[in-house]
């Protein structure tokens, strides 16, 4: 146990977690019992607690300690107190017997068992898997499941009061008790049995809190905890919800039937954009809620979801809980206490949810499957979109994976019949899909010094003319995406990373958006020196805003980007502008392109159609033509026909074809033949080390090890080491290795044993990506 304290107290972790207090010693722990102390009487009762640091330790985290003498043994999942080194921190009883070899003497006492619901079974199993799977420490995922100690605590319950036996008795008139007339509205306002607040009581009765006293002094009532309110309202799954045409009504009860069944299985929800997939899963929870069992529905941007939150308020006649990082700490408390207890019994969140306590999970949603934002880059290195079939599989519940432009990976599943699958190939009511036409720049460029052609100019116009909305779409953040010195070349850099810095001309500021550096504009050349030479290179949102405004100086405009919409309030505000026809012409990032619904929106330009296709991703044309058509997914959703118009300089290019067409499923079966026979994913396994240190030479040596030590055999094969794309981030020189393997190969042992044979020191760090998305 010593040797463990003192990995832990070398660990990269800095005890903040559970540094505020929470839990302190029970008065009853001796002080020599603190200390290891071997109590005398009958053999201690030892459990393993698995602490949430991230140790990579044999035991990876978890450690054996005693239970003292009339302490009761807690079972498996509780949540304990423990002493670790010269702190208190919070653990979980884990499962598996504890090392009858460590002598008593090296056994610390527990020093408390917590007043929450202890973790289920199905949720420790999980937090295993994801720990097995990413190859991360099983107390680095634990911390995830234990993101809010304080909610381990009961919330404090209000006092009030409640009839005593004598009162009960003198409010049925029995004889012998002193009565006012007001102490006689007092009694009458009370219940037998259910307490009340005095100050309610005393308004209803019309009387001073004085007479209350005087009753309780009399034995006549006494003290009592008043019952703590409903933290969230409970969804009525027959509260009335819009009909569902035929085609919406069969997918609806194929998903119905698949939760009634009360195990496993994943259905793929596909269908095109304003197809009513929203609806149809939303009938898959309120089945969910029938058989009594709670449902977990993750968004990608579960911040920037106002509308879908409306659509479930009106589907069920209330909001569900709500789980994302701008929740304040008493909300997520809150929360996290609710899942527990089993109140919440619908939660909708970001990829973090699928770590809460739920009891009784029955149904997982993941909208948006296709979408990158559930892939976590940072800490443990997970995607929600897998781990949630894992999640599903663990609590014997449905998954449903929902989109318009599903991953490789997800039809790839479904046609090997490891999914089922659902499809709604038309859009609901009278809507129809809009016409997509390609701008070819090559004949129809803008004009100098402009980033908008002149046929998406004309039909702005004609839309604006008509009433109707529009929108230019362009994923860039900021002015401009570099700075130039015209006089001696200079492209201004972040100091951190191998990157450019971002002008974002509003704030008056140049900014790296991957490590948040910021600097003013320099006046002149930070190189040369040249006064007035410095100029900005390419479109962001920020410049095509500032085009627009020239050329549609009377339009309504609207910038939509997480500069300008940072939290659930802005985002619906936004939407709220534009369903009320405040705004006539929309400019945004990608953040418009997330199931937004706006009747009026008719044109959607595209100003840069080819961005995202350059760069040697693998899923570069996957991702493009699913964010593209997403976006063109925004046009003529109610009655008015909706037109897109991408401008590109390569119209020939597969995705725009494909886009023009609308037949997506031919592409992504080309995309699938194009990546078969090389064996990459979904055909093949990916795992990437990624290995970083502010030493460029430390870096280097490492990353030259791993490249020697490169595990081999029939079906892998490793690139590498190699300069990542970003070579230097956040200060932090990268170099990158890639394990490919077939799809038959289990990675993590390779790695496991790969990794083993490989010294790294503490100025270098490895991390591992199992199943990589971006290969930055």
């Amino acid at each position: 146990m010593e040797e463990a304290e003192a990995g832990a107290k070398g660990a990269s972790f800095d005890g903040g977690l559970f540094g505020d207090g929470l839990v302190s010693a029970p008065a009853a722990t001796a002080k020599g019992k603190r200390r290891g102390a071997a109590p005398k009487g009958p053999p201690a009762r030892r459990i393993r607690v698995l602490l949430p640091l991230p140790l990579d330790t044999p035991g990876g985290g978890a450690y054996d300690y005693r239970v003292p003498v009339g302490t009761a043994l807690p079972e498996p999942g509780s949540f304990v107190a423990v002493p670790l080194g010269g702190r208190e921190m919070l653990g979980v009883v884990w499962d598996g017997e504890p090392d009858p070899n460590l002598p008593e003497g090296k056994l610390r006492d527990i020093l408390g068992i917590l007043p929450a619901p202890p973790m289920k079974e199905a949720l420790r199993r999980f937090v295993e898997w994801v720990a097995a799977y990413t190859l991360a420490p099983p107390g680095a995922v634990l911390r995830m499941a234990m993101s809010v100690p304080s909610a381990l605590e009961p919330p404090g319950q209000q006092a009030g009061w409640k009839l005593s036996a004598a009162g009960e008795l003198a409010r049925e008139g029995a004889p012998g008790y002193r009565m006012t007339p007001q102490r006689r509205r007092v009694l009458e306002a009370m219940q037998p049995g259910e307490p009340r607040a005095g100050a309610d009581i005393a308004d209803e009765a019309g009387v001073s809190t004085g007479v209350l006293r005087g009753l309780a002094d009399g034995g006549l009532i006494e003290p009592a905890l008043l019952p703590r309110p409903r933290s969230f309202a409970r969804p009525d799954p027959d509260h009335p919800g819009p009909s569902l045409a035929e085609e919406q009504e069969a997918a609806a009860a194929t998903l119905r039937e698949s939760v009634a069944k009360r195990a496993f299985g994943v259905t793929l929800l596909a269908g095109v954009t304003g197809s009513g997939k929203t609806e149809v899963y939303l009938d898959a929870v309120a089945e969910c809620l029938r058989q009594g069992r709670q449902a977990l529905v993750l968004l990608p941007e579960i911040a920037l979801s106002s509308q879908w939150l409306d659509r479930f308020k009106a589907r069920f006649g209330c909001a569900p809980a709500i789980w994302h990082s701008e929740l304040s700490g008493r909300l997520r408390r809150a929360t996290w206490r609710a899942v527990a207890d089993g109140e919440a019994t619908v939660l909708v969140g970001a990829r973090s949810a699928l770590f809460l306590p739920f009891p009784n999970l029955g149904l997982i949603i993941v909208d948006e499957e296709h979408e990158t934002a559930f892939k976590q880059e940072d800490g443990v290195i997970y995607h929600a979109r897998d781990m949630a079939v894992v999640r599903a599989r663990m609590a014997e519940a449905t998954c449903v994976l929902v989109s318009a432009t599903p991953s490789l990976e997800t039809l790839t599943n479904a046609e090997q019949g490891r999914y089922s699958a659902v499809n709604l190939p038309r859009r609901h009511g009278s809507a129809g899909l809009p016409e997509v036409t390609v701008l070819d720049l090559r004949k129809v460029p803008p004009e100098r010094g402009r980033f908008i052609s002149p046929p998406l100019i004309q039909a702005i116009t004609e839309t604006l003319e008509r009433g109707e909305q529009a929108m230019l779409f362009l994923n860039r953040r900021g002015y401009a995406p570099m700075t130039l010195c015209r006089a001696c070349g200079h492209r201004i850099r972040c100091p951190n990373c191998t990157a450019w810095l971002v002008e974002h001309r509003a704030q008056r500021r140049l900014q790296c958006h991957h490590c948040g550096h910021a600097e003013p504009i320099p006046p002149h050349c930070p190189e040369c020196g040249a006064e007035g030479s410095l100029t900005a290179i390419g479109p962001g949102v920020e410049r095509v805003q500032e085009e627009a405004a020239v050329l549609f100086p009377d339009a309504r405009r609207l910038v939509m980007a997480s500069d300008t919409i940072p939290g659930p309030a802005a985002a619906a505000e936004a939407a709220r502008q534009i369903a009320d026809r405040q705004v006539d012409l929309l400019i945004g990032t990608q953040i418009v392109a997330k199931g937004w619904h706006f009747a009026h929106l008719t044109l959607v330009g595209v100003v840069d159609a080819d961005l995202g296709l350059a760069g040697g991703d693998l899923r570069a044309a996957e991702r493009t033509v699913q964010l593209l058509h997403q976006v063109s997914g925004r046009a003529g959703r109610a009655e008015s026909p909706g037109r897109v118009m991408l401008q590109s300089w390569n119209p020939d290019h597969p995705v725009m074809q494909a886009l023009v067409s609308g037949d997506l499923p031919a592409f992504m079966a080309e995309e699938a033949e194009a990546r078969r026979p090389g064996g990459w994913p979904p055909f093949g396994r990916l795992a990437a080390l990624i290995v970083s240190s502010e030493d460029e030479r430390a870096a280097d040596r490492v990353a030259r090890d791993l490249g020697l030590a490169a595990p081999g055999g029939e079906g892998v094969q490793v690139l590498g080491p190699a300069p990542a794309p970003l070579s230097m981030l956040r200060g932090r020189h990268r170099r990158r290795l890639l394990l490919k393997a077939r799809r038959d190969v289990a990675v993590q042992p390779l790695l496991r044993e790969w990794l083993s044979r490989v010294e790294v020191p503490n100025a270098v760090r490895v991390q591992v990506d199992v199943d990589p998305v971006s290969f930055l």
